[in-house]
């Protein structure tokens, strides 16, 4: 490695270094440019639906885009009683059904949202929607995607940045993305969020659902049924991201007091 990259690494670190979750305030590692994540997601976020069906479901695509916008207000309505409108500056809200059997769904940067039809049974109405769609947008908006970005670039390419991963590794570095967000097995393994970002989405998560009138109870019932997927002989899709265990759930409910505050029917 060159002098120039050495300097260029060391630059990024220190500034990464002065990153935070502002929730939270842990220091987080955030190699990535926001406006290099917000252009990825876009084009990402258009392949991925040309590349798979819509569901046609008129009554389900309502049902998401309806859950997902009351969410997306709540988030807005924190972000801005908290004097952080900032950090969703760019945001082009966007939220799709797919059809898939996968039970899974995603938020990018930028509030692109998808849902798979794979999911609508375990979460069994709004309320349910409410908690994963909330979950995952609190993942964005605490820019998780970009915190699992940067340490897959350190491990992978050796701190390179974004433009010149993607320069000279296009195919690699697009399955890392997807990797970071959960988007398909077929990208390869799934970068699993760690138990820190996981407590800091759940927390969020809950004010989220709360504050767009959903009963923040519901989440223990929402991981309750998730965590009986893992009967079968692999995992739902979601679980590779987001594992759902006792201590998990017991963390939720110690969790719902708080977010029962935001709460009104």
């Amino acid at each position: 490695m060159g002098i120039r990259k050495i300097l260029s690494v060391c630059a990024l670190f220190a500034l990464a270094a002065c990153t935070t979750v502002p929730i939270t305030g842990r220091s987080q590692l955030n190699l990535i440019p926001g406006s290099s994540m917000m252009s990825m997601s876009l084009q990402e976020y258009d392949k991925f639906l040309k590349e798979n069906r819509l569901s046609t479901n008129q009554t389900q695509v309502a049902m998401v885009k309806g859950v997902g916008a009351r969410v997306q207000h709540a988030v807005e309505r924190y972000f801005a009683s908290i004097g952080m409108s900032g950090r969703l500056s760019g945001y082009q809200w966007e939220f799709n059904l797919v059809e898939d059997k996968e039970v899974n769904a995603w938020c990018m940067p930028g509030g692109k949202v998808v849902v798979y039809t794979g999911i609508l049974p375990v979460t069994q109405g709004e309320a349910g929607l409410a908690v994963v769609m909330a979950h995952e947008i609190a993942h964005a908006v605490a820019e998780h995607g970009n915190e699992r970005m940067s340490q897959g670039l350190l491990a992978q390419f050796g701190g390179m940045a974004l433009a010149e991963a993607l320069a000279a590794r296009p195919e690699a570095t697009r399955n890392l993305w997807m990797s970071a967000y959960g988007v398909g097995v077929q990208y390869g393994a799934i970068l699993p969020y760690s138990r820190v970002q996981e407590n800091e989405a759940d927390h969020l998560g809950l004010i989220f659902m709360a504050m767009a009138g959903y009963d923040p109870n519901e989440a223990v019932n929402l991981w309750q049924r998730m965590a009986a997927q893992k009967g079968g002989a692999a995992p739902p899709e979601f679980l590779s991201t987001h594992p759902s265990d006792a201590s998990r759930i017991a963390n939720i409910r110690k969790l719902i007091p708080e977010a029962m505050r935001y709460y009104k029917k």
